[in-house]
């Protein structure tokens, strides 16, 4: 084995363990009740950031609460296709060079920019 295919090796490992060990902590401890990072946005201007309620989300989508994910934060729920859209064409961009080149784009970056900003005016304006 050369050593950049160990080195690539061992990078997979350490993100696999730590992606294992970030869904264990979500699937284990209540972000609501625990000593989890607050935001930082909310606890300077009393606003919600557009991640803000993530956390609480993630848990509640861990233990398969669909409904109580959309309330906390209703825009991870619906960036969860997108995500998925952004790491296949990343996975397969050898294989797929337009969808990779779509999904970054100008236009795709700049629209994602503009969705997020106007979910993070919205959910401070109409949704409070």
């Amino acid at each position: 084995m050369t050593p950049a295919k160990a080195k690539r090796g061992a990078l997979l490992s350490i993100a696999a363990i730590a992606a294992v060990g970030i869904f264990l902590l979500y699937a284990l401890v209540d972000p609501a009740t625990h000593i989890f990072p607050r935001c930082m946005f909310k606890s300077i201007t009393g606003w919600d950031c557009p991640g803000c309620g993530s956390q609480r989300a993630i848990h509640a989508l861990i233990h398969g609460d669909i409904a109580m994910a959309w309330r906390y934060n209703a825009m991870l729920v619906a960036a969860i296709p997108v995500v998925t859209i952004l790491v296949a064409a990343q996975l397969m961009r050898h294989r797929y060079p337009r969808l990779y080149m779509t999904v970054n784009s100008r236009t795709a970056i700049w629209t994602a920019l503009i969705i997020l900003l106007a979910w993070g005016i919205a959910r401070n304006i109409w949704l409070r």
